[in-house]
């Protein structure tokens, strides 16, 4: 039998496996200082409520937080195994937008142009999070370029699945209900207007709210607070609402994740503080005039370097030694 925390997502990722699991839940919805959250009872019964944060917590609870309850109140935050970030908007710490999270759904819409930078951005905030990401191409029943646009898709991220997808004629839904059993914790991220509603009304059948969104993309999206749902299919899915397109916070490892061949040319290059931008026996500009790479992945790689708070970040050289890598010809 299913017990409440299993249903909420625990799985033996979770660092407090061990406690009974009494006062222990999970939170859905932030409302300022006060938390919607479910838990489970001493009797091993499930209760849910607006609880109130007590003071001196060690973080300020997110959606997909296990928390502990006493009094209906939120009196301690367990460890996160990882989190979603994303940069304050003011230039304060990173936003962690959700907490305990293993697959990240990139949700982008066949039936507009696509936004390259969003989903490389995207991607890199997936990595970095420490989760699969996962591409769920939706409205393909809306769209006759569906094979061109997937290409395009998988030469800006070609080490990530993508799922093509039709909440109207059902097209890809059982494969993505497939990615969520039980002990699974999976987030929606993408525009407003792309389909994360309709593919969670899919998914689940339920009702939340839609409106009509234009083909332009300009989402009259009646999501606007993120949510934690409980699937059929055994795992959960936090439903964060449409975002613009973010900076990212970001370490070398998700970069180098995301960009693997355009890294691995870069401990090629003559020079260890090589630019890559005009510099004398640069291989990644050797690769660009050769057609091995395209210029178009190497802009988006150097755009998304410049731009990206890179944490941890290591130095060609430091990264050749923690590979074990060895320097190579340069022609």
């Amino acid at each position: 039998m299913v017990s409440v925390l299993e249903s909420l997502g625990l799985s033996a990722r979770d660092q407090f496996r061990g406690d009974t699991g009494a006062g222990i839940g999970r939170v859905v919805i932030m409302h300022g200082a006060s938390a919607n959250v479910i838990w489970q009872t001493v009797d091993g019964g499930e209760d849910a409520g607006l609880c109130s944060l007590a003071k001196g917590l060690p973080v300020t609870p997110v959606a997909g937080d296990w928390v502990v309850i006493a009094d209906r109140r939120v009196v301690d935050v367990r460890n996160r195994r990882n989190e979603l970030r994303r940069p304050h908007p003011y230039g304060r710490e990173p936003q962690v937008m959700a907490a305990n999270i293993d697959l990240v759904l990139i949700i982008i819409a066949v039936n507009l142009d696509l936004n390259q930078r969003l989903l490389e951005r995207l991607s890199m905030m997936a990595l970095d999070s420490g989760a699969t990401p996962l591409v769920i191409v939706s409205k393909v029943d809306d769209a006759e370029n569906v094979e061109d646009f997937c290409a395009a898709v998988k030469q800006q991220v070609p080490d990530v699945r993508v799922i093509v997808t039709s909440a109207y004629t059902g097209e890809g839904i059982d494969v993505v209900r497939a990615q969520l059993p039980l002990g699974i914790t999976a987030v929606m991220l993408g525009a407003s207007g792309v389909g994360k509603t309709s593919l969670l009304n899919a998914l689940e059948g339920t009702d939340e709210l839609t409106r009509t969104v234009s083909r332009g993309g300009e989402g009259r999206h009646a999501t606007s607070t993120r949510k934690l749902y409980r699937l059929t299919a055994g795992g959960v899915l936090l439903d964060i609402p449409g975002i613009r397109l973010p900076e990212v916070v970001a370490d070398q490892r998700s970069l180098e994740q995301l960009f693997e061949d355009v890294e691995e040319l870069s401990l090629l290059c003559r020079f260890r503080n090589c630019h890559h931008d005009g510099d004398e026996g640069c291989a990644i500009a050797a690769a660009v005039r050769s057609g091995a790479l395209s210029r178009q992945r190497f802009n988006a790689w150097r755009t998304i370097r410049a731009t990206a708070t890179l944490e941890n970040a290591e130095t060609p050289r430091e990264r050749r030694k923690s590979r074990g890598a060895t320097r190579g010809p340069v022609d």
